[in-house]
């Protein structure tokens, strides 16, 4: 069920931004919010990108976060890969990405005192090394001033 729901949330929230951008056109770059997001310099190389590799810079956004979202826009707003394509595109992309984050997500529930335990024992270690750093630091500097 949990695999349904993800892959349909994907495809729509994906759909929507592609769908905005093929609707409104640049003028969306005129937006406030969308324009601090992509910047003319952003836009120009993705419209690079998708003129080199076409629709596969679609299927690569899917993993990467940060890009995702400028990509999937771009790709509407230019025009170079019809909707159909992006879906089928996005949707095969999907099909990897998806799975994998929900199966992430049931061990994390299914494991959390362990990860919790992980987390804890990753913050003590993180800590001594930290004092250690700042001892090696120290001494450093108490050596540099009794030598000068």
């Amino acid at each position: 069920i949990m695999f349904g729901v993800g892959m349909a949330g994907v495809l729509i929230g994906d759909s929507v931004v592609f769908s905005a951008g093929y609707f409104f056109g640049e003028k969306i770059l005129q937006n406030k919010f969308i324009s601090k997001i992509i910047t003319p310099a952003r836009y120009e190389i993705v419209q690079e990108q998708f003129q080199k590799y076409g629709k596969w810079v679609v299927f690569m956004a899917r993993f990467m976060p940060g890009l995702r979202t400028p990509v999937f826009l771009t790709a509407g707003i230019s025009k170079r890969v019809s909707f159909l394509r992006f879906f089928v595109t996005d949707f095969l992309a999907a099909i990897i990405s998806v799975p994998i984050w929900v199966y992430l997500g049931y061990y994390g529930a299914s494991n959390f005192e362990q990860l919790k335990a992980w987390v804890v024992q990753g913050q003590i270690s993180f800590f001594i090394l930290l004092a250690i750093v700042i001892l090696v630091l120290a001494v450093k500097i108490y050596r540099s001033r009794k030598i000068a």
